[in-house]
């Protein structure tokens, strides 16, 4: 036994290069696993400064100075927050408010409906599977909320919390996109000379992951706005906020499209009633889905993440398990990463090997 783990070692562990690329992606899970917490807000900045720097390489090219073209995309990016913070917060903010008010009027009207069930199906239902399903529902009812209670008592230490955020959040982007260079320059002399295996895999995951991300923001924002345009038509209550959840949801494939069904058809339902307002409703969510699926998804990203549906579905469920919604906000990213490392890791063929050289591309 201790012969063949030798041997594997041996196998897999033998080339620097691997030693390298394995020494870089444990040091990022330690940092993730035990300080990602305390690093949010500079991951997050990051990640947007990622996603900005691409608009900035772009003005590059066309012959605008680095940092005029810096000054101008964060100028944007600092509109675009205000009128978050200040002009759709509030709205949301306001209409979840609405919709959690009127949540005790829904379970008076669903404890009605139940209660009807056994009259309708007296073969299938009978009043004490009823009666058990209806403490369920207040045990659940109850729970749900004690913990908004203390949400709401917590909410102080939350909102200065979110406030630091705002703060520290633009200045991180903007130092970030900034001083691109000179923190670059800083990472690469703690980084091993010989690195051109993590090279590899890092220039694969930069080309797959900045066009997903962008991919990803034009995907939110059409959903959303379709979304939105389509419930404010057909009169649906709180239009804003079921808009921006499915929009949001597209960041979960599949499942997130699943789960937004529920609420979307329980606010049109105790709206509307059995009624074709319902009926209508809930065909065009699924128009929705389907035309996001079909044709937008295809449109935006084409084959560039050539991630099977079952290893996004297992990656979510995965690092969602994990880290939460930050695991399944990034799961695919992180699938990504996974198989690139998988893809350029040597094979005894040696197919995929390495090897160092002068040509060999910085990380």
């Amino acid at each position: 036994m201790t012969r063949m783990i030798k041997d594997w070692f041996k196998k897999h562990f033998s080339d620097p290069q691997v030693v390298i690329l394995s020494g870089l992606l444990l040091t990022g899970l330690i940092v993730v696993l035990f300080a990602g917490n305390h690093l949010v807000p500079v991951i997050a900045s990051a990640i947007i400064a990622y996603v900005l720097d691409g608009i900035i390489h772009r003005l590059r090219k066309i012959g605008i100075p680095r940092m005029v073209a810096v000054i101008a995309v964060f100028s944007l990016f600092f509109l675009v927050l205000l009128t978050l913070l200040f002009g759709l917060l509030p709205i949301l903010i306001r209409q979840a408010t609405q919709l959690l008010q009127e949540v005790p009027a829904m379970l008076t009207e669903g404890q009605r409906l139940i209660l009807t069930l056994p009259e309708h199906y007296p073969a299938f239902l009978s009043e004490a599977e009823i009666e058990t399903v209806l403490n369920q529902i207040r045990r659940e009812a109850i729970n749900f909320a004690d913990s908004m209670l203390r949400q709401t008592l917590s909410s102080v230490v939350g909102i200065i919390t979110l406030v630091v955020y705002i703060v520290l959040m633009p200045l991180l982007v903007f130092f970030f996109l900034k001083d691109k260079g000179l923190i670059l320059s800083w990472a690469r002399r703690y980084l091993p000379q010989e690195r051109g295996l993590a090279a590899r895999v890092w220039q694969g995951v930069d080309a797959q992951l900045g066009r997903f991300i962008r991919g990803k923001f034009w995907e939110i924002l059409v959903v959303w706005l379709v979304a939105y345009l389509t419930f404010l038509f057909m009169g649906l209550n709180f239009s804003v906020l079921l808009g921006f959840l499915v929009g949001i949801s597209v960041l979960v494939p599949y499942i997130g499209a699943a789960v937004m069904t529920f609420p979307v058809a329980l606010v049109a339902f105790f709206q509307f009633g059995w009624s074709g307002e319902l009926a209508w409703i809930v065909i065009a969510y699924c128009v929705i889905q389907v035309l996001d699926g079909n044709v937008l998804v295809p449109l935006l990203f084409s084959e560039m993440i050539n991630l099977h549906p079952i290893a996004i579905i297992v990656a979510v469920l995965f690092f969602g398990g994990i880290w939460g919604f930050w695991g399944v906000f990034f799961a695919i990213p992180l699938a990504i990463l996974i198989r690139d490392v998988i893809n350029a890791w040597p094979r005894k063929d040696g197919v995929n090997a390495v090897k160092a050289d002068s040509g060999a591309s910085e990380a």
